[in-house]
């Protein structure tokens, strides 16, 4: 055994001058509260951290970690004069920039992140984490050429990364471009089949609805219910295709699944009452439009109980409802239509006509509105 094992860590510290005891101590602390954080013991590595403060006022470590420790807890405003502080003495601190540009990310001030982490991209320019966050922020304030511009970098210096590409599927369907996002989204189904995440599958399905392609959207929202079978989206994205099948009776199935979970849903109760009266229940379509219209003021409520007035031949009542309805909505064309049908029904052309006119004289071109006029004047 060696001279040298028989040392213990008593005369180790004796050989050491305070300062350098200072700086150990210091390393030791802010190991274990990082490790803390870690571990999310915010309030251990607080502690930890401000006992640093005590002996080192400005060590960039503690204010940073402390800076951390109160992002952890969504205390974002408190966390950035963390940050700042740190920032302010040691300029070019790669940590402090990113967690004040997160801060800043998490109080929906997406142009002052932006700039952060364009300042740390400026020392880290292949940081891909930092990139996928600068096109997102930038997905956030609607610049779409710089957000597009951003993510294919990404995708430049990691083929199929995962963030870029479902950022880049967003992007487009926010700008409805949703054959662009299709592109996107299909993609990482390819490189992930095993392990495709639902919001991925949602977001596929709801392309397709808006792009009334409802078959091919149904797959997707099928597979999304066999992961998580009472997710809402997937069970609303699946009625919703079923609806634009005029598949009525499986379309009104998953509304009512959705309102076994949630029955005071407004939105779904009036998508139910639709249900029934495409399938001609009108008794059962009007309780499902009355109990929307109980809870809170529905618009497409009161839309559905004149329609079922106008097929029970109410026309009367529906007319009522209807021009009800054109005193917040003046520029919706069905109004004017649903209107003048009852009025054919009820041999008043003149006033189907009227109608028409008026909404023509909006300066609104609709190819329905022009045909029913037509179609009426002929008649004549």
């Amino acid at each position: 055994m060696s001279d040298m094992d028989n040392i213990n860590e008593e005369e180790i510290a004796k050989e050491k001058t305070p300062e350098e005891l200072e700086q150990l101590k210091i390393s030791e602390l802010s190991k274990r509260g990082y490790q803390l954080l870690k571990e999310k013991l915010v309030a251990e590595a607080e502690d930890c951290f401000n006992q640093i403060i005590e002996i080192d006022v400005d060590n960039n470590y503690a204010l940073v970690g402390l800076g951390d420790a109160a992002r952890k807890r969504g205390k974002f405003k408190d966390a950035i004069i963390y940050y700042q502080k740190c920032l302010d003495l040691y300029e070019l601190n790669n940590y402090a920039l990113f967690g004040l540009a997160d801060c800043y990310k998490a109080l929906r001030k997406f142009n002052q992140a932006i700039k952060i982490w364009e300042q740390y991209l400026e020392h880290d320019s292949g940081n891909i984490t930092v990139l996928t966050r600068v096109a997102d922020a930038y997905r956030k304030v609607k610049d779409f050429k710089n957000s597009k511009e951003v993510y294919l970098k990404v995708l430049e210096l990691e083929a199929d990364n995962p963030y870029a590409l479902i950022g880049l599927g967003h992007l487009h369907y926010d700008f409805k471009e949703f054959r662009e996002a299709l592109h996107y989204w299909e993609r990482m189904v390819e490189v992930k089949p095993d392990s495709i995440d639902i919001r991925v599958l949602t977001s596929l399905g709801n392309c397709h609805r808006k792009l009334k392609s409802h078959e091919s959207g149904l797959k997707y929202f099928q597979q999304a219910l066999a992961i998580e079978p009472n997710n809402f989206y997937a069970l609303f994205g699946l009625a919703d295709c079923y609806r634009g099948l005029n598949r009525d009776k499986e379309s009104l199935e998953c509304w009512q699944k959705i309102l076994k979970l949630d029955p005071y849903n407004k939105v779904i109760l009036t998508r139910a009452g639709d249900s029934y009266r495409a399938l001609e229940d009108f008794e059962n379509a009007e309780i499902y439009y009355q109990k929307a219209l109980n809870i809170e003021f529905d618009s497409y409520a009161i839309l559905g109980l004149a329609l079922v007035n106008k097929e029970k031949g109410n026309f009367v009542s529906a007319i009522e409802s209807l021009q009800g309805l054109l005193k917040n909505d003046r520029k919706n064309h069905r109004l004017y239509t649903e209107i003048a049908e009852c009025y054919l029904v009820l041999d008043q052309k003149q006033k189907a006509i009227d109608i028409l006119e008026e909404f023509q004289k909006l300066g609104i071109r609709n190819v329905y509105v022009t045909n029913l006029m037509a179609k009426i004047k002929t008649a004549r």
